[in-house]
């Protein structure tokens, strides 16, 4: 329970602060949809909805923790992170996209206490494919100028890392497929084999807990 109330006066405290600074598209990024179901899924104690997000940003927000840190020594990695070092935008706002950093480690957590439900590849699949497609063909591009600089361009990255401008590297439908297919086959479905070799399934962890 203290978990439970712990994590939903954070997330009390962030939705209506992200809303206000950065506008409702914030929440199209996988990793603040993988806040909003862990939300549900630590409440009504859900293997699924907690496994969705464990096999969908655990690389992902391990690749943020690594820019970030190379942000703060002074060196540039992909760009990601740069935001966290926009003195334009408040401190505290800042302050609340640590989450990435523990947001991983209360994951394992909660999916070695529940058990990893194997959906969680097809069902996280299909969630980055949708939001992916939203953000490219609905959402404003990287680069792209806005009347408030603080709403989200380049959401879920979907033209390239860097939110500054697009990448150059090939043409913007070929760079999404591809960016796609690599979520899947570079990041999920290693993860996805990963969690069903050393946690517990679901009705694994039940009897445990029974």
């Amino acid at each position: 329970m203290w978990l439970k109330l712990t994590y939903t006066a954070f997330m009390v405290v962030l939705i209506p602060v992200y809303w206000y600074h950065y506008g409702p598209t914030n929440f199209l990024y996988f990793c603040d949809i993988a806040l909003l179901l862990t939300l549900v899924g630590v409440w009504i104690e859900s293997p699924l909805l907690i496994s969705l997000p464990t096999v969908g940003i655990l690389i992902p927000q391990a690749l943020w923790c690594v820019d970030f840190v190379a942000q703060l020594t002074g060196h540039k990695m992909t760009g990601m992170t740069a935001y966290m070092f926009d003195e334009t935008k408040p401190l505290f706002l800042r302050g609340l996209s640590l989450f990435h950093g523990w947001l991983p480690f209360l994951l394992v957590y909660l999916v070695f206490k529940l058990g990893y439900d194997k959906r969680a590849l097809k069902g996280w699949t299909l969630t980055t494919i949708g939001l992916c497609l939203i953000a490219f063909f609905l959402l404003p591009k990287a680069g792209e100028t806005l009347a408030d600089p603080n709403l989200p361009r380049n959401v879920d990255y979907v033209f390239g890392m860097d939110d500054a401008q697009p990448q150059t590297w090939m043409s913007a439908e070929l760079y999404l497929v591809t960016w796609i297919a690599l979520l899947i086959i570079v990041v999920f479905i290693p993860t996805h084999f990963l969690l069903k070799k050393i946690c517990p399934t679901p009705q694994q962890a039940a009897d445990k807990r029974a």
